[in-house]
């Protein structure tokens, strides 16, 4: 099921929560609303589902005008943070409950929830209550029960938030195996990059109401199309073009700014061509790369290197080294502004 929006806008007071937005997405596609907090995106995929109204523009499913329906007439199923499961319910009662509510013969939601307990891994559980549950087993019982209905679309709103950090990856992979058996049409919103990036088929990068840039998380991280997106999306240095470590690297000095990755900085020992002297002034181990904080020409930037390089080049705090941008971007100083 195809969802376009077309220059979509809500206000919320002097506050202009989405400002102009338009966006395709495919059907059976997985798309990620990536945005820090006030982006837009949590207030773009309620009037996807139609629990706000816009100000201004079109909401369609497969070419269909949804603008001014009814929640319950556009056939999409909400999954909220924070679950919103009956405490007083047991699984099995709160899957099958909008089936219930729609009065659907007993014998199809039986066999529904026996289906979708098997999908999300539940089998066995079903008696019991939310409170005996984890909370990665409360949220797959939430996307259980939204799938009950066979919804044209799934939207999440931060779906993984409350839950810890190893349980969070955990669901993700569960829910992009899980996106690749039901085949409906899923958007989620989320402020996490790698969360965005591992799970979704196309990222939504979203920045004060607006949208900055659409594309594959390769696209994304490595063709960012705004200064915002490339600030966003992974670690950066952001120096100013007469840097020292870009003399000979081809950029001139010009009122542009550079940014440039810190896996994308070369470090070595002993002087080479294109290299400029910096000085290691700090080094944190990051486990599976190591992290080091450098000075050179009156700037501090960060690089990344893996546990084969930094053994490789013995480095130690107050090291004198060499560095070269391996790639690096140029966005002009208004435009680096304006995306702050």
């Amino acid at each position: 099921m195809s969802i376009s929006v077309e220059n979509v806008s809500r206000q919320f007071g002097s506050f202009q929560a989405v400002d102009n937005v338009s966006l395709e997405i495919e059907s059976d596609s997985l798309v990620a609303l990536l945005g820090p907090s006030g982006s837009g995106k949590s207030t773009l995929l309620r009037l996807i589902s139609g629990l706000e109204q816009p100000d201004r523009g079109k909401i369609r499913l497969e070419g269909e005008d949804i603008t001014h329906r009814q929640v319950s007439e556009r056939g999409i199923g909400f999954v909220f943070q924070h679950y919103a499961l009956f405490k007083h319910m047991t699984i099995r009662q709160n899957i099958g409950y909008g089936l219930r509510i729609r009065k659907a013969p007993k014998a199809k939601i039986q066999r529904r929830v026996d289906e979708l307990l098997e999908l999300v891994q539940l089998k066995g559980l079903e008696n019991r209550f939310p409170s005996q549950l984890s909370g990665g087993q409360r949220q797959r019982v939430a996307l259980a029960r939204a799938l009950a209905v066979e919804p044209r679309v799934l939207l999440l709103d931060e779906p993984f938030g409350a839950l810890d950090a190893k349980v969070r990856k955990e669901l993700r992979a569960w829910l992009r195996r899980l996106h690749d058996e039901v085949h409906v049409t899923t958007i989620f919103v989320t402020h996490d990059q790698e969360e965005a990036m591992e799970v979704a088929d196309k990222i939504v990068v979203m920045n004060q109401g607006r949208v900055e840039q659409v594309g594959t998380a390769t696209e994304i991280y490595d063709q960012p199309a705004t200064p915002f997106v490339m600030s966003f999306v992974g670690p950066v240095n952001v120096l100013p073009s007469n840097s020292g470590i870009f003399r000979n690297n081809g950029f001139e000095a010009t009122d542009e700014q550079i940014f440039l990755r810190p896996h994308d900085v070369l470090i070595q020992t002993k002087p080479g061509e294109a290299f400029a002297p910096a000085q290691v002034s700090r080094i944190a181990h990051l486990g599976w790369e190591v992290q080091v904080e450098l000075e050179a020409g009156g700037q501090a930037l960060t690089a990344f290197v893996t546990r084969d390089d930094f053994h490789n080049l013995q480095l130690q705090p107050r090291q004198h080294v060499y560095i070269k941008p391996r790639k690096a971007k140029a966005f002009s100083l208004a435009t680096a502004a304006t995306a702050r």
